[in-house]
């Protein structure tokens, strides 16, 4: 039978088969937008590759390398064979590491049985896959990372914006969460310290929070993973106020604080409740996180933190350097964030956010996100990451401020 002659017997032509669209992907994709982030850096290393000179400071990614102990335990795991299945949820040890944090450091009344060790970006979506679908509303604050949205999308829920004030540090004032509860919220999707704002809740935010939390019985998704980068102030987990323990999802991770994004292991913590619904996806998903890599989260949390001290005092260091930078560019106004390591910050000229950031990067030669990319609160702002040597950030911000200063064609707004 030739190539025709079986694609005919199947009755299905090529032609008919792209008409009625199954090719095209599930109707739940439609929408999903590409993560700006990531489209902008894949545009970045385009440029580089063809030549061009190119900083990029839009990846969300510490330039320090992992520590060397956390390396060196992931090694011994390999040299002694354990790179098979561990446990659904995680080795004991790493579990019981992770509960002693949530303890100690954020006063969470967690126990082994509450802890999944997973990429926190899965925990995330898998947050969200669980516990809402067709009908539920999800309030998500923004400007916001840009997956928060695209995984309600995907779990079929609706999702609910609160607009963040600059003049408020960006963050969510519990009189503005008042307003937006309505009878189909059935999720609150929390991320302190901010990604893209650099925003960090203070003690009465977080309690005004919870509480409307409990009138209301809405779950609360907390995305704690920059709890470690923070400057002023201090962190406050909402799953340690009273009665938020069974409706409050907390995830967190290695990724920022170690230095360890490619490693692709982090935690949640829920109820039991909540957790069982999180369990099953963990076993029909990737049913358990990478084996040697949760030997090198285990010596993260246990070994030395000198390593984290180190590197959040050089991104002070480097927040100081480009919040004045910034402040000193004509048409840029930039809040000092307390956490993270991003600056975020608004521009007086006349284009979108993605033009203006698409303007640099092929005039300036600096690759920034547009605030777009984090919903329609961010538009009029970009995101400037300080994930990289104080040298290559003051190389940036002068490049940047040369371009708009040697450029008359450019509209200032009124």
């Amino acid at each position: 039978m030739t190539k025709q002659e079986s694609n005919n017997s199947t009755g299905i032509s090529k032609a008919a088969s792209e008409q009625r669209g199954s090719l095209q992907g599930a109707k739940r994709m439609q929408h999903i937008r590409r993560s700006a982030t990531l489209k902008l850096a894949e545009r970045a290393k385009e440029l580089a590759s063809s030549g061009k000179d190119i900083i990029s400071l839009s990846m969300g990614e510490p330039d320090f390398t992992t520590p060397e102990h956390i390396i060196q335990a992931a090694k011994n795991a390999l040299d002694e064979g354990l790179t098979h299945y561990t446990p659904a949820l995680g080795i004991p040890e790493l579990r019981e590491a992770v509960t002693k944090h949530c303890n100690e450091n954020n006063n969470i009344p967690a126990k082994a049985a509450d802890i999944m060790i997973l990429p926190t970006k899965l925990a995330v979506y898998n947050s969200m896959l669980a516990m809402v679908g067709p009908g539920d509303e999800v309030i998500i604050p923004e400007p916001a990372w840009v997956t928060y949205e695209p995984c309600v999308q995907l779990a079929q829920a609706k999702s609910v914006s609160i607009h963040l004030d600059a003049d408020k540090d960006f963050r969510l004032i519990p009189d503005d969460l008042a307003e937006a509860i309505t009878p189909k919220t059935k999720m609150l999707v929390l991320n302190s310290p901010c990604n893209p704002t650099g925003g960090v809740y203070s003690k009465s935010d977080i309690e005004g929070i919870a509480q409307l939390a409990v009138d209301h019985d809405i779950i609360v998704l907390t995305d704690e993973i920059y709890e470690k980068i923070i400057y002023e102030g201090q962190h406050y987990s909402i799953a340690a106020q009273p009665d938020m323990f069974e409706r409050t999802i907390t995830t967190s991770g290695f990724s920022k604080g170690y230095a360890m994004t490619g490693w692709r292991v982090g935690w949640v913590v829920a109820g039991p409740s909540i957790f069982s619904q999180l369990k099953k996806l963990q076993e029909h998903s990737i049913t358990c996180a990478t084996s040697f890599a949760q030997y090198g989260a285990l010596a993260a949390l246990n070994g030395p933190q000198d390593c984290v001290n180190e590197m959040v005092t050089e991104f002070k260091k480097r927040r100081d350097l480009v919040v004045e930078g910034l402040n000193n560019i004509d048409g840029f106004n930039c809040n000092k964030p307390k956490g993270t390591f991003y600056a975020f910050f608004s521009y007086e000229y006349q284009m979108n956010s993605n033009d203006f950031a698409n303007y640099l990067l092929e005039n300036a030669g600096v690759a920034l996100t547009p605030g777009s990319g984090f919903g329609a609160a961010g538009e009029g702002f970009l995101r400037m990451s300080y994930a990289a040597s104080q040298s290559q950030l003051k190389e940036g911000l002068g490049r940047i401020k040369k371009t708009l200063e040697s450029d008359d064609t450019l509209k200032r707004s009124t």
